[in-house]
C-alpha cells in the first residue's frame, strides 16, 4: 500500500521561537496539516484531510473570524487534499475511506470535497462534535464543516490490544492493514491511525496526542512554550491526553524498529517524512515513506 505524505494546510503563527523553538521572537512560525493517502485496491484511504476547498473560499463563514489571521494560515487551493489527489491522477471518487483523527476545524474541512467517501470515526467524537455540550467544544468543531452530511460509520469502544494499546479496531475494508487506534484526551474522541506500510512495519498517525517531534522523541521529552500552553487550553482531559502522549514515547522508545509515529503539525516530521527513501528502516521520522511532493 503506497503512502504519500500531504501537507493539507500551512499555517504560520506568531512567536516563531515559541511555536518551533526556532527563528526569532516576532517572526512568523510555521505549522502543517499533515495527511496521509493511502493508495489500496479498493480505492484511496485518507487520514485527516486539513483545510478543505470550502475553507479557502470562505474562509470567514468557515473556519470562523479568528482563526485564519491568528494562525496565519495560508489558504491555498493547492495545499488541500482534493488538490493533491488530483496532481496525483486520481478522482475525487477514487476516495473512498477517510480517517479524521479528530473533528477540528483543521482536520475535518476537507471532509465536504469527498461527499462519497465513507468517513470511520469513534462516536464519542461525533457526538462532541454535534452535542456541543461545553463552550470549548462550541468553538473547536464548525458544524458548517460538516453540513453535507458526512456518511458516517461510527465505531464504538472495543477491540484488540496493539503494542500495548487498548480498543484498536481495523477499518476501512481492511483486515488488519488500517487501525483506529484511540488516544482520548485532545478531544473526546480522538484517535491516532495505524497504517501498515510497504516493508511490513507500522506508520502510526497521532493526530494531535502531541505536537513537537520533541515530546515523543528523544531523551528528555519537551514542547515549545505556546504548543505547551495551547495544548493544555484545548484538552478535555488533560490527565488523559498525557498519559497517552507518554505511552506513545514509550512506544517509539521500545518498538520504533517496527513503529513509525508522526503528528498532524510538526514541521521537523514532515520535512523529513517528505525526504525520507522509500526503502528507510523504520525509527524516529525517518521510517516514513517518501512523499510524493510536497508543498
Amino acid at each position: 500500500m503506497p503512502i504519500h505524505h500531504l501537507n493539507c494546510g500551512t499555517m504560520c503563527p506568531p512567536f516563531a521561537r515559541l511555536v518551533n523553538k526556532t527563528g526569532r521572537l516576532f517572526e512568523r512560525g510555521r505549522m502543517v496539516c499533515h495527511c496521509l493517502l493511502v493508495e489500496r485496491s479498493d480505492g484511496l484511504l485518507l487520514v485527516d484531510t486539513g483545510l478543505g476547498t470550502a475553507d479557502v473560499g470562505d474562509p470567514r463563514g468557515r473556519l470562523g473570524p479568528g482563526f485564519p489571521a491568528l494562525m496565519g494560515a495560508r489558504l491555498s487551493r493547492e495545499e488541500t487534499a482534493l488538490a493533491h489527489v488530483e496532481r496525483l491522477g486520481f478522482r475525487r471518487a477514487d476516495v473512498r475511506h477517510i480517517l479524521p483523527t479528530h473533528l477540528d476545524l483543521d482536520h475535518a474541512g476537507g471532509l465536504s470535497d469527498f461527499p462519497d467517501a465513507t468517513v470511520h470515526l469513534l462516536a464519542k467524537e461525533h457526538d462532541a462534535a454535534y452535542a456541543g455540550r461545553t463552550l470549548g467544544e462550541r468553538q473547536r468543531y464548525r458544524r458548517i464543516q460538516l453540513a453535507h452530511r458526512p456518511k458516517w460509520r461510527l465505531l464504538e469502544p472495543g477491540g484488540e490490544r496493539w503494542f500495548g494499546f487498548e480498543s484498536v479496531r481495523a477499518v476501512g475494508g481492511t483486515e488488519d492493514e488500517v487501525l483506529l487506534v484511540p488516544l482520548v484526551g485532545h478531544s473526546r474522541g480522538h484517535s491516532g491511525v495505524a497504517v501498515k506500510r510497504p516493508d511490513g512495519g507500522w506508520l502510526l498517525h497521532a493526530g494531535d496526542a502531541y505536537f513537537s517531534h520533541s515530546e515523543v522523541y528523544g531523551d528528555t521529552p519537551e514542547c515549545p512554550p505556546l504548543l505547551s500552553a495551547f495544548q493544555w487550553l484545548v484538552a478535555v482531559e488533560d490527565d488523559v491526553r498525557r498519559a497517552n502522549q507518554a505511552r506513545l514515547r514509550e512506544l517509539a522508545r521500545d518498538h520504533g524498529d517496527q513503529v513509525t509515529i508522526v503528528s498532524a503539525h510538526c514541521p521537523v516530521e514532515f520535512e523529513q517524512a517528505s525526504t525520507a527513501p522509500a526503502e528507510a528502516a523504520a525509527g524516529p521520522v525517518r521510517g516514513a515513506q517518501r512523499a510524493t511532493y510536497m508543498n
